[in-house]
């Protein structure tokens, strides 16, 4: 099976970096992703996605994204459910 993704946008915020309690290093950030296609009033709808980069990765996101800066994600969907 394939679970791959690529998007492309803007960072909503700056990256938030944190350490977990074993020590690992993960950054989240949200970006700003448009669709391809056009609604009716000439738009093109968002979608606000929101990633988990981990270990060394976190480190160089937290370094040289910020707060509007295009960014190009890859990397696998995970869903999770809370309540």
């Amino acid at each position: 099976m394939l679970n791959s993704c690529d998007f492309q946008g803007r960072l909503a915020a700056d990256p938030e970096l944190r350490t977990t309690q074993t020590g690992k290093q993960v950054a989240s950030f949200r970006m700003a992703v448009d669709r391809d296609m056009v609604d009716a009033n000439g738009h093109r709808p968002t979608d606000w996605l929101t990633f988990a980069a981990w270990g060394k990765t976190a480190e160089f996101v937290s370094k040289y994204f910020s707060k509007g800066r295009m960014a190009v994600v890859s990397g696998r969907l995970q869903i999770r459910n809370w309540q």
